[in-house]
This record gives structure tokens, sequence and C-alpha cells, in this order.
């Protein structure tokens, strides 16, 4: 919950101006608050940089205050939508029934969902991560396209508490995580205390396939540097 779109605007700037050099393989994509799609879309229609969401509801309409519908989103050229991340879970009762709903009407509209998936400290410290999230996986990709989906893996735990997971046991848990799926091809990606420090040494592990970037990306260098890791 970060950005007026004033600040957007300011922060593309900064950022767009950073990515001349960048690899043309790279997918760069921007989950932004839901009053900041609109100005987005609108200075994005034509770049490299993809517009997404931070949520979306299962139904296409209804008495379902405080929600945002597929083709809310769609309107907007929204192409991709954050699902299950682990603040919705913690802070707002999302539960693993309720994200495979979203999950299928994200990808039903035409939505490219990205799946969250990540155990606690508490969690980790009793030796429950496979566990948790092999069950996370188990039921919120119940009867979901695996043709059509990414999956991040956050470990609650290293979110903004300045405990990092080392890469070598986020590679591990990743290869874990596509060891449960049916489609092998699956992007999957990293995300928990993702800095332009540390970015280089996660990208080099064979399992992860990208990041999702939290508090820095609030910074159009340092998350232009992440973007341009080497």
């Amino acid at each position: 919950m970060f950005k007026t779109q004033a600040e957007t605007m300011e922060f593309l700037q900064g950022f767009m101006s950073q990515l001349e050099d960048t690899p043309d393989d790279r997918e760069i994509l921007l989950c932004v608050p839901f009053t900041d799609l609109a100005v987005l879309s609108k200075n994005l229609h034509g770049s490299r940089i993809q517009v997404g969401a931070q949520n979306v509801h299962w139904a296409d309409s209804g008495a379902f205050t405080g929600e945002i519908a597929a083709p809310m989103l769609l309107e907007l050229s929204v192409r991709y939508v954050v699902i299950g991340h682990s603040e919705r879970r913690q802070f707002f009762g999302e539960t693993d029934e309720t994200v495979n709903l979203r999950l299928k009407a994200a990808q039903k509209a035409g939505l490219k969902p990205i799946l969250c998936v990540g155990e606690s400290k508490q969690q980790r410290d009793a030796g429950e991560t496979e566990a948790v999230i092999f069950e996370q996986l188990e039921k919120g990709l119940a009867e979901v396209d695996q043709a059509n989906l990414v999956i991040a893996y956050e470990p609650i735990w290293a979110i903004g508490t300045g405990d990092t997971c080392e890469s070598i046991e986020a590679n591990r848990v990743i290869g874990l995580i596509r060891s449960k799926l049916t489609n092998p091809n699956v992007t999957i990606q990293y995300g928990g205390s993702v800095k332009p420090e540390n970015v280089d040494e996660i990208m080099a592990q064979p399992e992860i396939d990208g990041a999702l970037v939290g508090g820095a990306s609030l910074d159009p260098k340092g998350f232009a540097r992440i973007v341009n890791f080497q």
C-alpha cells in the first residue's frame, strides 16, 4: 500500500530511464494498488513493462464491498494478478480455499495469476516448511491450469524482518515446489527481502526463475538494479 498516482508517475520517470540496457528476455511487471492501475496502464502502453494488480475477487460482480472483479482489471489492460500474498493471508482472512476461487476466476477471465506460498517462522522452526507449502499447493491449485500460472515462494519469516532465506535454501524449496507440479515449466519466483545487494546470488540459483520484490521495489534506482541483475 504505497504511492499515490503522482508518486507513481515520479517513480516511472526515474525507473524507465534505467532500462535502456536491460536484456530483452527480462520480464518486468509492476503490481500496484488499484488506484494506480489506470495511470500506469495509460503511461506504459506500448512499453516493455507490464501491469499487474494485487488481488482479484472470484465473482464478476456482486455485493462484495471493497473487492475488485476481473472485468474491472481487464478494462485497465491489467494482465497479471497477485493472489494469496502472505499479508492477505495474515491480515485479511485469506485461506487456501479462497485463494483457489480467486485463481480459477482470474484464469477464466484471461488474467495470469501469481500464486504466493510460504511458511511462517513458527512453522519453519517446527520443521513444517514442506508440509505447509505442499498443502497450500494442493488446495490452492485444485482445478487450476498450470499452463497459465506463476508461483512465488515467499518465506513469511524473511519478509521485511531482516532475516534472509539463504539462496541455496530458497533454491531447495523452489525445487520441491516444482516437483509437486504437473507442469515443471511454471515460472517460480523467490520473494523475501530481495535487494540490490543479494539479487545476483538469488538469480544465479538454477531453480529460481525470477523475483517477487517488496520494499526494495519502491526506490526506482534500486529496483532497476534488481531488474538488471548480473
